[in-house]
């Protein structure tokens, strides 16, 4: 083939062509402009490697090989050029040289113009399958840059959720790796998963960044968590709306400046979604329970109010004393209206009249009276917040 000494005599102008190319590439492919991004001397070598073994297919038919063209895939997707550029580039790199075989074959009388049109049928072919080698490679690298990314953010997210940053990582910094503000106001938020693996809150951190305020979230076997940053005047009610949008039972703590409070927060959320009465979907914030916050912060006393005013119940057989726990409860949600506790337990309201005259022998206490009624609401209040 009349090109095979067409190949040869470039392969010797290689350093020369590659700064050649690189420079055509650079004029034409804005993000390959940018030297921070992409430096000349390894755009330069990216180029040699590529051209050498393309060149080596018209000097002596070497069979294709797409290692520089892998090479180049992984590296550009790494220096998080976009993949439409580093495919243009290969473009640019192509008709450069083709517009160099041509013009050194001019130098060759015995080059024919049908042995041209072969050789630019061979070289399109080839652009193909170095465009596709690129490409994969790319998806590739980026598919696993993605992975990594993900499972540094889910650790950064749990280390800043438990109080387990490493030693070489601050709060701060985590912050700035995850996209959040280093000072807050922040929120936590703790939402109960329905099925082991099932999102609650499918979409969320999406929505709040749509609308300005910066999230990072972890999806445990029981419950989805998030640090919610409020980035501006209306960052809580937007969050509060998109919370509420997802039919959920969510917990929300207070607000909170510093990082290192995260792991408190967290606690909070989660005393908040157990206070959250019923058993369907609801937002409550720890704040709106002036109870939720005195048995957080005086667990032990909480206790001893629990054993106090409800020992003797729960001193019953679990099956009895679930039936009268559960009747208390739904009594106090339904502001003492009988009728609507028996509605919401699906028993007849009789049922619920017997069950809590059970409760009033057991406890020595009066339903009737205000005081015994605060005690015992409180008592049963604190029994769902505090660990079992």
């Amino acid at each position: 083939m009349g090109l095979t000494s067409v190949g040869a005599a470039l392969r010797t102008r290689l350093p020369e062509l590659g700064e050649l190319m690189t420079e055509r590439i650079r004029a034409e492919v804005e993000s390959y402009a940018d030297d921070a991004l992409i430096p000349f001397s390894s755009l330069r070598e990216s180029c040699e490697d590529n051209a050498d073994l393309l060149l080596a297919r018209f000097a002596f038919g070497a069979g294709p090989d797409v290692g520089a063209a892998q090479q180049t895939g992984r590296l550009r997707a790494e220096q998080g050029v976009p993949l439409a550029d580093t495919l243009h580039a290969y473009r640019v790199g192509f008709e450069f040289l083709w517009s160099e075989l041509v013009d050194e074959a001019r130098r060759h009388p015995d080059v024919t113009d049908a042995e041209l049109v072969a050789g630019s049928s061979e070289i399109w072919a080839l652009f193909g399958r170095y465009a596709e080698a690129v490409a994969a490679a790319y998806r590739e690298a980026s598919a696993e840059l993605t992975l990594q990314r993900e499972a540094r953010r889910s650790a950064l997210a749990e280390a800043l959720f438990t109080g387990a940053l490493a030693d070489r990582t601050t709060p701060w910094e985590a912050a700035r790796q995850l996209g959040l503000p280093e000072r807050g106001p922040y929120a936590v938020v703790a939402a109960s998963v329905p099925d082991p693996g099932q999102e609650p809150l499918p979409g969320i951190e999406t929505a709040l960044r749509r609308s300005g305020v910066p999230s990072v979230w972890r999806l445990l076997p029981d419950q989805q968590i998030g640090l919610i940053a409020l980035t501006h005047r209306d960052a809580e009610s937007v969050g509060l709306r998109a919370l509420r949008s997802r039919r959920a039972r969510v917990g929300v703590s207070p607000r909170f400046d510093s990082l290192r409070d995260t792991p408190q927060a967290l606690r909070f959320a989660r005393l908040a979604l157990t206070g959250l009465p019923g058993d369907g979907p609801g937002v409550t914030r720890f704040d709106d329970s002036p109870l939720a916050m005195l048995v957080a912060a005086a667990p032990a006393e909480a206790s001893r109010l629990v054993e106090v005013s409800l020992g003797p119940v729960l001193a019953l057989p679990a099956a009895e004393r679930g039936r009268l726990l559960r009747t208390l409860g739904h009594w106090f949600t339904a502001g003492g209206v009988t009728a609507d506790a028996a509605e919401g337990l699906f028993v007849h309201p009789n049922t619920v009249r017997h069950r809590l005259r059970r409760v009033e022998e057991l406890t020595g206490r009066s339903l009737t009276d205000p005081m015994t009624a605060a005690d015992l609401g409180a008592a049963l209040y604190a029994l769902r917040l505090l660990p079992t």
